[in-house]
């Protein structure tokens, strides 16, 4: 029997649709109510100080910089295997990427090797929490706070992820997330930022709407006014309350999907414990995943293929599987700047061997027993 099984699929439900309908009947659909209760709701949730909503986790990481200062020439610290979001948004303020290697293990940031990439230029480090997995926040702090560093969390994988005992958004001095379709908390594009900083949320606040003053979505409510100021030169970076009204929903079980998720990650851990071709992905102690992905990894040494063979292998047998990420200096963009493969000879090391299987809390049993068949089925076939 042919099986078809999703690289993911959002776990979506009445709930979220009978939200977004009554978001729809009440005539209110851009930013508004609905926004700010998903915003207190989100908040709440992680225990931060201010959240902040916005139209994607890449808005987000942009305003970020733009409250921390970052501007012309200044340098942002960023891993080389991520997401493009990372550090393009470092680029839109005109700043320098630099680019840092990882742990082979985990895929985060190297935090023993931070030090060797910051220069009097060092403005800012942007630690990204691979796959959910939170880095080494103690280590990144210390250092960060030593030599004078803003620290901007990339917490687009890793909601609702902890750090010995705290919540990923509450440890660094802004953090942003992502809501994109794929995410662990889906509303299909959206994003939030958490700070302890009050005078920077209320001007991020401002910020997402070109740069009006306080409270600018209310201007065609019943309390507001056609007057408004513009304080500064804003963004369009606001979140829809039809987006929010999804959020809302998403969040009342993001508890039971990330256990749902934690469950396929340990089956497949089981599964795969014993198959030498295969990598198991790292762990750290103190430290608790979000599961956004689970990545595992191709000992090629006992493998005839790569890993492009092995994801159209997999395809072939009806699961849908990803890779995470293509390194930053591969890019053509950045490789025209200077950047080089060999400068990161751990990211190369991820970047031939990782497979993303699929993760999501939708998945049933028998699509979980399906990925692990088509998996080990694979590796017999192709040894060595």
């Amino acid at each position: 029997m042919s099986i078809s099984i999703p690289f993911h699929k959002p776990h979506i439900t009445d709930a979220e649709i009978d939200a977004v309908a009554a978001v729809m009947r009440s005539g209110w659909l851009t930013m508004g109510p609905k926004t700010v209760e998903f915003e207190e709701s989100f908040r709440m949730r992680i225990g931060a100080g201010h959240a902040v909503a916005v139209s994607s986790a890449t808005a987000a990481l942009h305003l970020a910089l733009v409250s921390a200062g970052i501007g012309e020439g200044d340098e942002v610290i960023v891993p080389a295997m991520t997401f493009a979001a990372s550090a393009e948004v470092i680029r839109y303020q005109g700043a320098v990427v630099v680019m840092a290697d990882v742990e082979r293990d985990t895929h985060l940031l190297d935090a023993e090797r931070l030090d060797e990439k910051i220069t009097p230029r060092t403005r800012a480090v942007m630690p990204v929490h691979y796959g959910g997995l939170p880095c080494d926040m103690d280590r990144i702090m210390e250092i960060a706070r030593r030599r004078g560093l803003v620290v901007v969390e990339d917490a687009a994988h890793s909601l609702p992820a902890e750090y010995r005992g705290r919540q990923v958004g509450t440890i660094g001095d802004i953090t942003c997330f992502s809501f994109y379709a794929t995410k662990t908390l889906a509303v299909g594009e959206g994003g939030m930022i958490t700070t302890e900083k009050g005078d920077w949320a209320e001007r991020l606040r401002s910020l997402r709407l070109h740069g009006i003053g306080k409270d600018a979505w209310k201007r065609y409510s019943a309390e507001g006014s056609w007057a408004y100021d513009v304080l500064e030169i804003g963004y369009k970076y606001n979140m829809t309350d039809l987006s929010a009204a999804i959020g809302i929903e998403q969040l009342k079980k993001l508890d039971w999907m990330n256990e749902r998720r934690a469950a396929v990650a340990a089956a497949y851990d089981a599964a795969f414990a014993g198959a030498d071709a295969l990598i198991p992905y790292g762990r750290r102690e103190g430290r608790s995943s979000a599961w956004h992905l689970y990545p595992l990894r191709l000992n090629l040494e006992a493998l005839s293929i790569d890993r492009a063979r092995f994801i159209t292998e997999l395809k072939e047998r009806g699961v849908g599987a990803s890779v995470h990420f293509i390194p930053l200096y591969r890019f053509t963009h950045y490789s025209e700047m200077g950047y080089r493969a060999a400068d990161y000879p751990a990211s190369e090391w991820v970047f031939d061997r990782e497979v993303s299987l699929p993760i999501y809390p939708g998945m049933e049993d028998l699509e979980v027993g399906g990925v692990i068949e088509a998996v080990l089925n694979i590796v017999h076939a192709y040894r060595r």
